[in-house]
């Protein structure tokens, strides 16, 4: 039957953006769907050092725009709209947009995640007044303050690395008893001198009105609070999957993430799944790349039963 779409890529971070070239280039008619800026995190993310074949490194945006014009031009569309319903109709899907509703024959989800909030008083009420959630973003509006960094992981590592280079003094806190970051850049941030770290720590508050003002922090072994006077805060304590608009298509994983087959493949015939959101990923840009290229192949061999 006639749809809109042989498949329809809702996400265009890496996992999207393998997928849409794949498909594309095995000669389906291809849209990849995004709600926010094309290229997905990558957009957001610094030097990325541990994408295999770049030695020294590359910037996310560079990789996403590079990884965006291959899939436009293996013939993929794209289009800026948020998906907020799916409907299986056997054969056939819908995909409803904020816009317009769609039809395709295969879909691939590759929604990516979202920054875990600190969910504390003062966060809400400062979001954008100094609270922060990425540094690539938003890093120039703190530059030469005292920062705190919530969270002491490679992403956490990263944007304080980042932020120092802005001439912040940079005090990381970490919830858990030591850094989980991995040991370059854990050993980067230990030599600079403008940035600090202390773990077993958590923060329970932030202060300020118009701007951030200071954060109250406690020990969790001894217990003892102290507030600390600081410009700003950037939280990087994981990431949550964007999945909320597939719960009425499929059950989710208790952490909100699709489950999947080898394939990648749902509970739903001819909707894959790819990137961070499946169940099990490592949340690693080359994951969701391998990811994706699987989940595009294997809606090809599906594609080709119909």
């Amino acid at each position: 039957m006639y749809t809109d779409y042989d498949v329809i890529v809702i996400g265009s971070g890496p996992a999207g953006l393998a997928a849409g070239i794949y498909t594309s280039r095995a000669g389906f008619s291809t849209l990849i769907l995004e709600k926010g800026n094309m290229g997905g995190e990558l957009m957001n993310r610094q030097a990325i050092e541990n994408y295999p074949g770049f030695a020294e490194g590359i910037q996310g945006p560079e990789l996403g725009s590079a990884m965006l014009g291959q899939a436009v031009n293996a013939g993929a569309e794209v289009q800026v709209g948020e998906a907020v319903s799916i409907t299986d109709k056997k054969n056939f899907k819908i995909v409803k947009t904020d816009e317009q509703t769609l039809t395709c024959k295969g879909i691939i989800l590759a929604t990516g995640s979202h920054p875990r909030k600190l969910g504390i008083p003062g966060e809400a009420e400062l979001a954008e007044k100094g609270v922060f959630y990425c540094a690539t973003c938003d890093g120039p509006q703190l530059a030469g303050k005292d920062v705190v960094v919530a969270g002491a992981g490679d992403s956490g590592i990263t944007e304080a690395l980042h932020l120092g280079r802005l001439g912040c003094r940079v005090l990381i806190i970490e919830f858990m008893p030591k850094p989980n970051a991995s040991m370059v850049l854990l050993e980067r941030a230990e030599a600079n001198p403008n940035i600090d770290i202390i773990c077993n720590t958590e923060i329970k508050s932030i202060a300020g009105e118009d701007w951030v003002t200071g954060v109250d922090i406690e020990d969790r072994e001894t217990g003892e609070r102290r507030a600390l006077d600081i410009g700003g805060v950037l939280v990087r304590i994981g990431m949550l999957p964007n999945t909320e608009f597939a719960r009425n298509i499929m059950a989710l994983e208790p952490d909100g993430r699709v489950p999947v087959d080898g394939t990648m493949q749902t509970p739903v015939p001819g909707i894959f799944a790819a990137g961070d959101i499946r169940s099990n990923s490592p949340a690693q840009i080359g994951a969701a790349v391998g990811d994706g290229v699987c989940a595009a192949m294997a809606l090809g061999r599906y594609l080709n039963t119909l």
